[in-house]
């Protein structure tokens, strides 16, 4: 029994081990919804300016397996677009965001307000496959970041539909509800694009826009040979700071410093912040990096395996080797007392009385050994000793992988 108690003692220590390289922190994953919500040729820079975004996720790290992209025009392949297969988001045309690498979730009509607050809450149809759902939990950072035609708390799909403020407000706040995000950041590039955040009350949101209430959104510049705007200002300069400031996973450069990188005199217009919703407001919202959103990174803190004080990992390793030795003699133990007894029964042949002296030691091995509960301990025992080698199995490799650097 104390045997037992013993090893209930040291589980947490077991499942810790188990499950360490994913408790080392509440941020687990990230994932990005990345929406445009324009048809047609002329809103060519909508397009682009989500492409943008969704090369900048990629190149910081986010797989395609958590990133969704909803697209409502295919450009590229336009009859207009004087370069098939293309897109581009600025004259010089250097880079071609469409590419040979671009998964799209949801395309042309697939793009509603429906559809987008089904993926936010997570209320498809059992049927939509697993990459059109947003798969975040209570340990992801989610980006979403959205660009089209809007207004004053509302924002156009396709010219023929919109979203609202309160949508929107609700969608997060069942994200919230239904534990889908830890901490989430919204963007928005749109006219009047700060009113969208303005009903936001779920805790844990940063949100940001391109203009204030009754300005307008302006593009950038546009491409000659396209004929149209290939990408709207606030986005353009978003992304010069993320292509210029943020040039790997390991930045350190913060939200702060991407919101003060915010230049009215050419962006034409006053971008917005919100910050009240974050835990320690303005102050602790700043200080989050922007890889944090942007990227797919997480710390990882590992213990110093040369500590021997008492709670240490080199402690609980040896108390772990010795509760497995215990278990390994308890079991050598009751396989000697079974052959022994069956030693005995052989050497006494049909005789109904067994030597005095023989009786006398078995009954001592079956009062220090339970052989009257044998048949209903063992698979107790087994399961137990099967935690104990695996839990050990799991601390040499963990401390096999500290030592040789490949979990720092």
């Amino acid at each position: 029994m104390s045997l037992y108690f013993g090893f209930l003692r040291i589980l947490p220590f077991l499942l810790s081990l188990l499950f360490a390289a994913s408790v080392a922190s509440e941020h687990t994953s990230n994932w990005a919804v990345l929406v445009s919500t324009s048809r047609f040729w002329f809103n060519y820079r909508h397009l682009a300016n989500v492409l943008s975004l969704y090369r900048t996720v990629k190149r910081l790290g986010i797989p395609d397996s958590q990133i969704i992209l909803m697209l409502p025009d295919d450009m590229a392949c336009n009859p207009r677009n004087a370069f098939p297969g293309t897109v581009y988001s600025n004259a010089d045309r250097a880079v071609d965001l469409y590419g040979d690498n671009i998964e799209v979730d949801y395309r042309g009509y697939e793009v509603t307000v429906e559809n987008f607050i089904r993926l936010l809450t997570d209320r498809l149809d059992e049927d939509v496959p697993r990459s059109k759902r947003l798969g975040s939990d209570a340990g992801s950072n989610v980006l979403v970041y959205m660009t089209g035609h809007g207004g004053d708390q509302f924002l156009k799909f396709q010219d023929s539909e919109e979203i609202g403020a309160w949508d929107l407000a609700d969608a997060f706040g069942q994200m919230w509800e239904k534990k889908r995000y830890h901490e989430l950041l919204f963007m928005i590039d749109t006219c009047q694009a700060n009113t969208m955040y303005t009903h936001f009350y779920s805790p844990n949101i940063i949100a940001t826009g391109s203009s204030e209430l009754d300005q307008s959104s302006y593009s950038h510049h546009a491409d000659n040979d396209v004929g149209v705007a290939v990408i709207d200002r606030w986005t353009y300069y978003v992304l010069e700071f993320l292509e210029n400031q943020v040039t790997s996973v390991n930045s350190k450069q913060t939200l702060g410093d991407l919101f003060d990188s915010y230049d009215e005199t050419k962006i034409h217009s006053n971008p917005g912040v919100r910050w009240d919703l974050f835990p320690g407001g303005e102050h602790e919202g700043r200080l989050r990096t922007v890889v944090d959103f942007f990227g797919n990174v997480q710390n990882v803190e590992v213990e110093n395996t040369e500590a021997n004080e008492p709670g240490s990992l080199q402690e609980d390793l040896v108390e772990l080797a010795r509760l497995v030795e215990k278990w390994r003699t308890l079991s050598q133990d009751y396989a000697a007392a079974g052959n022994d007894s069956t030693q005995q029964a052989s050497a006494g042949g049909s005789s109904s009385s067994p030597d005095s002296e023989t009786s006398s030691s078995y009954e001592i091995k079956r009062r220090n050994f339970g052989a009257a509960k044998l048949a209903e301990e063992t698979p107790w025992e087994k399961r137990l000793v099967g935690l104990s080698i695996l839990g050990a199995c799991a601390a040499v490799w963990f401390t096999g992988s500290v030592l040789s650097g490949t979990l720092a």
